[in-house]
């Protein structure tokens, strides 16, 4: 299988990366159905780059309907080795403002209705989610913001509720006080199975708005956060570029294996059409 060193999932206002050369929407079929639609191959700068467009190419798909799952293995399936996850946010902090990105490190998953794993049949793996995020992309990712002087955060904690209705005031100040920064629909279970395909994760938010607990909120118009949308979506456009003009980016070998090594179910008991479906997840199992 060739390999493919970058893809970006898009978010809110992210549906096409600008100035990719020699494209080709490819319709990739899974194990676990229909990806949120085609992936994008192309050249950027020299490297090869696979784009999902995580709601569709239409904004068409809430948050609880993506098939997280078969957008993460239909990735595997090409090869993908890295994944940059690009969303938009709401802040749960005075200070990390509107238009401001955020490197995540860590995820609270408040999502209820989603499948979350690929492990749901006869084969079972317990992977770690401690460091939800490659700690290699993280850095990167803080370097390329850095570069293009961005306002930036380096670390952040990303509660992802289940939507698509934004959070209540209750839930907003209860978030807060449980030390989350930001808050979105989409990043869980996406990075947990990115994580149980072995493909290294890593997620930057596009902060658009304030969330309900603030006391300037209800001044906050429709426009102004989508105006903030488009400002930050063609941020994301440069920082993908940057992204491509990396010469090489390493994969950590310790996430691809950690599903074969965090498997609880004896091989010879796994039932051949499990084996089957789980056969790009594991590659060699």
């Amino acid at each position: 299988m060739s390999e493919i060193e970058l893809a970006f999932i898009g978010g809110s206002g992210l549906y096409k990366i600008p100035n990719l050369k020699k494209i080709k929407w490819e319709t990739v079929k899974t194990s676990f159905g229909k990806p949120s639609y085609k992936v994008c191959l192309g050249s950027l700068n020299g490297k090869s780059i696979a784009f999902l467009p995580r709601h569709g190419i239409n904004h068409n798909i809430s948050p609880s309907e993506i098939n997280y799952r078969a957008n993460i293995e239909c990735l595997k399936k090409l090869g993908v080795q890295n994944i940059i996850s690009l969303s938009a946010v709401g802040s749960l902090r005075e200070d990390y403002k509107p238009g401001d990105f955020v490197v995540v490190d860590q995820f609270i998953d408040n999502t209820y209705l989603r499948k979350k794993t690929f492990f749901d049949d006869d084969c079972i793996s317990h992977v770690s989610m401690s460091s939800p995020v490659c700690e290699n992309l993280r850095k990167i990712s803080l370097s390329n913001l850095k570069k293009l002087k961005l306002n930036f955060h380096s670390n952040g904690t990303y509660i992802c509720i289940e939507g698509p209705q934004f959070s209540s005031l209750a839930e907003s100040n209860l978030f807060r006080s449980w030390g989350c920064d930001v808050i979105g629909m989409t990043n869980m279970p996406e990075a947990k199975l990115a994580r149980e395909a072995g493909i290294c994760y890593a997620a930057i938010s596009m902060v658009t708005d304030f969330d309900c607990w603030h006391p300037q909120h209800d001044s906050v118009t429709v426009e102004q956060i989508v105006k903030t949308m488009n400002q930050n979506s063609n941020n994301a456009f440069k920082l993908i570029e940057e992204f491509s003009k990396i010469k090489k980016i390493s994969c950590d070998e310790k996430i691809k294996k950690i599903s074969k090594n965090s498997l609880i179910t004896r091989v010879e008991k796994i039932e051949k059409s499990t084996k089957k479906k789980l056969k790009f997840i594991f590659n060699d199992l």
